[in-house]
This record gives C-alpha cells, sequence and structure tokens, in this order.
C-alpha cells in the first residue's frame, strides 16, 4: 500500500507545473537585465555627446563676437571658455574630465593642413629650405609648419576650432557585465568663424635660406 502511495506522489509530481513561471524567469531575468542596463547605458552616452555638442555650439558662437561675456570665472577668454563649458555638460556628467582645445586658423582650409606655399621651386609640393621655397606664415613664428593652427580663440574673421574630449565614469556597472570599457570617452568638435569687426591681419610671407 504504501509502495502504491509513492508511485501515485510520483505521477502527481511529474505533471505538477507549479513554481515553473519562477524558474522560466530566473532564467531569463539576468540576460533581459544585462540587455537593459547596457541600452540605459548606451543610451545616456548618446545623451551625454548632445549636451556636450550643443554646449560647444553654443559657447562657440557667443565666443566669435567682439568682446563676449561670459559669467564663468577666468584669467583669458579662453579660460573662461573652458569653465563655461565644463559647467554646462557637469549637470549630465559631474565626474567627467575634460581635454579641451582652441586653436585658431586664417580660413578653414588650414585646419588640418599646412602652412600654403607661394613659391614651390622644384614643384615637388613640399616646403624645401634649401630651394629658397617661400609660404605664408600663417601662425606667424616663423617657421614652415605642418600644422598652421595658433592657440586660443583668434581675432576677427580667423576660423577658431575647438574640441572637446570628455571622460567618464559609466552610469551603470555594464563593464563587468558584458566587457564594456569602464570609462565613457568620446570628442565633440566644430568650427566657427569669428564675425568681421575689424580688419583681419594678413598672414606675413617668409622664404627658406636657399642653401
Amino acid at each position: 500500500m504504501m509502495l502504491a502511495s509513492l508511485k501515485s506522489n510520483i505521477r502527481s509530481l511529474r505533471h505538477d507545473e507549479s513554481g515553473v513561471t519562477a524558474v522560466e524567469f530566473g532564467l531569463l531575468a539576468i540576460p533581459f537585465f544585462i540587455m537593459l542596463m547596457g541600452a540605459m547605458d548606451i543610451g545616456h552616452q548618446f545623451y551625454m555627446r548632445g549636451v556636450t555638442q550643443g554646449a560647444l555650439d553654443d559657447v562657440s558662437r557667443r565666443a566669435s563676437v567682439e568682446e563676449p561675456v561670459f559669467i564663468a570665472s577666468g584669467a583669458s577668454l579662453e579660460e573662461r571658455i573652458e569653465n563655461t563649458l565644463k559647467t554646462q555638460i557637469d549637470i549630465v556628467a559631474p565626474k567627467a574630465t575634460y581635454t579641451i582645445s582652441q586653436k585658431n586658423f586664417f580660413d578653414f582650409n588650414g585646419i588640418g593642413n599646412p602652412e600654403r606655399l607661394v613659391t614651390d621651386v622644384d614643384g615637388d609640393g613640399q616646403f624645401d629650405n634649401a630651394d629658397g621655397d617661400c609660404w605664408e606664415d600663417l601662425n606667424e613664428n616663423g617657421a614652415y609648419d605642418l600644422d598652421s593652427g595658433r592657440v586660443g580663440v583668434g581675432g576677427a574673421n580667423d576660423v577658431t576650432f575647438y574640441s572637446v574630449r570628455v571622460q567618464h565614469p559609466r552610469l551603470l556597472p555594464t563593464p563587468e557585465l558584458i566587457g564594456f570599457s569602464d570609462t565613457i570617452d568620446f570628442t565633440v568638435e566644430t568650427a566657427v568663424r569669428n564675425q568681421p569687426y575689424a580688419n583681419q591681419a594678413t598672414p606675413p610671407v617668409l622664404c627658406g635660406d636657399g642653401t
């Protein structure tokens, strides 16, 4: 009789589905929440990038006028621009570190390009000091440079190129779960021509020594 009762209980257990939902939820919950946190992390990163780009666009336009006014502290215009950017970005990235670059060029074509050759004696497209090649000394440092930019926002009609790199700890612990870097790292850029409130300085033309 006991054997018959035991067999009956076993048969009953085989068809008992109570608790199945909890087990299935446990199996699906972990990957679901990992995907959810990953999506939230990526969304937060895009949001930070959008806020940073918006702040940079706003600040760069304000800085393009003569004698721009910034409430932020700083001994120079460049410092006030940096501190204004940090104040705006800190709202969404309070633990961020920043690398901010401000360089000005004679025109948009100068961004990322060397100083322009005026005379190329041997026609090879490169500056040769020994040939006596001449160039526009756009940054006015007396030497031919592969980067024609000058530090700072420049003056009237100059083109200012801004670059802001932001590094910030991730919002959620996704690195340990799905292999992300533990830091959000991105760069936004913009270039703005300063308003023509004065005559733009004409760069001098210099030549190599021809030796």
